[in-house]
């Protein structure tokens, strides 16, 4: 594989002090496991130590590691399979099971990396205190994000909403006031009438919330950023990998939110859970009593079996008839 950052790694190699020159090499040998090592994985693999590693980076214009490795994804994107970022098109099924399986382990391991610890907790007390929270999205992953929030936030007893129409969003904007969280959602950070609904929110005095990647538009606009970053899928813009880094955001945001309702949350999850395991689709795993008979049993009388309905002569008569 040929990128423009590879080429410039092979070229420094040779003028490099010998601690960094080792790390250099590694990259240049199998750039797609780095990708996949940690900051001690790769200094230990290269005989060498964190600082050298950050300082190699730094030689390439880079401030950190994490920076390095986001343009080094960046690039193996571009310029790598049409199919998926990992996989080629002589791979066998187990080779991509193991590719797409890794790609996503370490797409969801850099959030750690990248979230930041200040602005998801700013998020979590942001969504406690508000009125209501109002989820926009645009696009069909991002609009998955949205109404999976709003159904979270939701179990937990607070007011929320999912608005994915371009409409509903302006109309939500234009009333939901000072005490109110918008929380928007876009990988891209620059679709036109979400951002004009944010505008629109924050002229209201809201408190708008971006999950996307910092320097959008979107981020730009928001007072509490979420900012994540992937590689460009190959194959669709917003990729898989984005999907699950957006939803392991989410995950943590709805943790924090819990903790701070404390009791009220576990409670009110608690009843969620059991009005789901005895009422609607899910009964279908438990004996159909009715709630009379459903507390005769738990207060220790006999368990009532419920009879079935016999047909009288009026009803055969009925039948035959029609």
């Amino acid at each position: 594989m040929s990128s423009p950052l590879l080429d410039k790694i092979a070229d420094t190699v040779a003028g490099a002090p010998a601690s960094r020159r080792s790390v250099l090499t590694l990259i240049l040998q199998n750039p797609q496991r780095v990708l996949d090592e940690s900051f001690e994985q790769l200094a230990q693999r290269a005989g060498s130590s964190v600082p050298t590693i950050m300082r190699a980076c730094r030689d390439l214009g880079y401030p950190g590691l994490r920076e390095f490795k986001l343009a080094l994804a960046q690039e193996m994107a571009v310029s790598g399979s049409p199919l998926h970022r990992r996989v080629q098109l002589r791979d066998d099924a187990p080779a991509v099971i193991s590719k797409v399986i890794k790609g996503a382990t370490t797409a969801v391991s850099g959030v750690q990396a990248q979230l930041g610890v200040d602005q998801v907790v700013a998020a979590a007390d942001a969504i406690v205190r508000a009125s209501r929270v109002d989820c926009y999205s645009v696009g069909v992953t991002s609009s998955f994000m949205a109404s999976d929030m709003q159904a979270r936030l939701f179990r937990l007893g607070l007011v929320s909403n999912a608005y994915l129409d371009i409409h509903l969003q302006l109309v939500s904007a234009a009333t939901i006031g000072p005490q109110g969280v918008v929380f928007a959602i876009s990988h891209v950070g620059g679709m036109p009438s979400l951002l004009e609904a944010v505008d629109v929110a924050r002229s209201q005095g809201a408190t708008v919330i971006a999950l996307t990647q910092h320097g959008t538009a979107l981020a730009e606009r928001a007072d509490i950023v979420l900012g994540i970053h992937v590689p460009d899928d190959p194959v669709m813009h917003v990729g898989t990998e984005a999907y699950l880094v957006h939803l392991t955001v989410i995950e943590i945001l709805t943790v924090l939110v819990a903790q701070r309702l404390g009791e009220l949350a576990v409670n009110r999850l608690g009843g969620v859970r059991e009005v789901l395991s005895t009422r609607g689709v899910d009964m279908r795993h438990y004996p159909r009593l009715d709630w009379d008979t459903a507390a005769a049993t738990r207060d220790g009388e006999p368990e009532a079996r419920p009879k079935a309905r016999t047909r009288n002569k009026t009803d055969t008569k009925k039948d035959t008839r029609t």
